[in-house]
């Protein structure tokens, strides 16, 4: 039979478990082979080994004693601000666009517009911008164009948990004399607190894993992200990959870890604004 019953009594198949362990191994296998070169020596990475057979520390060495620790500070400053400052500009802006249509449609379909553009074609202007502001090659300057970057992202993300907000719960709270900062901060901000979390948690994994903007806003060691100081390591004449591997895996720790401790919240926040 296909199909058999689980634990739970629920009928479980046995295509999709063999699909499920596919998905498993082929998320795992890269992973697996990361660690395992940053155990080895540059001789073994050369000869194409997949297990290092006398495991070494050399390449976490170098790769904390480099800028990877500083890097992955200014990743987490920067996805971490812009994304507050994100959220604070867009949940009003998708309340104003779901209660009170502005804009219409056409607006709605404005703020995710850049979305659809190579980045590329940004790069310029906005580099020109935060030079004349005096802002280029800093953290701020980068934090300033993340968090622009990101709000119609995330104007879309808030709209559909907006709307399936009851309307009566802001009616009432006109009558008991609220304006509408107060219902705005009252009753809109915590009763969309799991969607919150979860957009803002795709927004600062997005940020801390952008790479783009950050190699053409930043040029100091000072200033620089994870995903830059990688490539710079990948770029060098003589490449160090066990250096790579163990510099790729410290860097993936945060989102990781965000992911990890923040799953529950994800799903509920996700699943929440599922339906329209």
């Amino acid at each position: 039979m296909a199909e058999r019953l689980a634990a739970d009594g629920r009928p479980s198949s046995r295509v999709a478990t063999g699909w499920l362990i596919a998905a498993l191994v082929a998320s795992l296998v890269p992973i697996l082979y990361l660690v395992s070169v940053s155990f080895m020596s540059q001789g073994e990475v050369a000869a194409g080994r997949l297990i290092p057979t006398r495991p070494t520390l050399g390449a976490w060495t170098r790769a904390f004693s480099g800028p990877v620790p500083i890097a992955i500070v200014n990743s987490l400053v920067v996805s971490v601000i812009s994304t507050v400052v994100s959220l604070a500009l867009a949940l009003p802006a998708a309340w104003a666009i779901v209660r009170f249509r502005t804009g219409g449609r056409l607006l709605a379909g404005t703020f995710l517009a850049p979305w659809l553009l190579p980045p590329i074609v940004a790069i310029v202007p906005l580099f020109m911008l935060l030079r004349i502001l005096g802002l280029n090659n800093t953290l701020t300057g980068l934090t300033l164009l993340y968090a622009i970057m990101n709000v119609g992202l995330a104007v879309w993300l808030l709209e559909g948990f907006v709307r399936r907000l009851p309307i009566e719960l802001e009616e009432a709270a006109r009558l008991d004399g609220a304006g509408e900062f107060g219902v705005l901060t009252r009753i809109i901000v915590p009763l969309t607190g799991p969607a919150l979390v979860a957009v803002g948690a795709i927004l600062v994994i997005l940020s801390y894993n952008e790479y783009l903007f950050a190699a053409f806003v930043t040029q100091s060691e000072q200033s620089r992200t994870v995903p830059v100081v990688i490539s710079l390591m990948l770029s060098e004449r003589i490449q160090d990959f066990g250096r790579v591997a163990a510099a790729s895996l410290l860097g993936a720790v945060p989102p990781l870890a965000v992911a990890a401790i923040l799953q529950k919240r994800l799903v509920e926040g996700l699943t929440s604004g599922a339906l329209k």
